[in-house]
């Protein structure tokens, strides 16, 4: 996380406006709605093991997580994605229970 915070930040003095406005539409999307965060979040991380984004993976893990997601549903979550992705979402489940494991001990 620390290299996305770090990475963030150089994008922010940037100061572009369309990327602070894509970013705001992005945290909206995810706060409590008709959908809970919970909820949400699970979703963006079977979407980003589709599109086999690690570091998205592990934002949306790491946001679950924080949210109090219990890991069983985090792995439920992994197999929808699974199903959906084929066999190429394999390498990247591996690093997310990798991930997993760090989180939950």
């Amino acid at each position: 996380m620390d290299t996305q915070e770090r990475l963030n930040g150089k994008v922010d003095k940037a100061n572009n406006f369309l990327v602070k406005r894509f970013y705001n539409i992005d945290h909206n999307t995810y706060i409590e709605g008709a959908l809970p965060a919970k909820t949400k979040e699970l979703m963006g991380l079977v979407a980003s093991a589709v599109l086999r984004c690690d570091d998205c993976i592990f934002y949306h893990a790491i946001q679950a997580y924080r949210l109090g997601v219990h890991r069983a549903e985090q792995e439920e979550a992994l197999n929808v994605a699974m199903v959906v992705g084929a066999s190429i979402v394999i390498p990247h489940l591996r690093r997310a229970y990798e991930l997993l494991a760090e989180l939950y001990g």
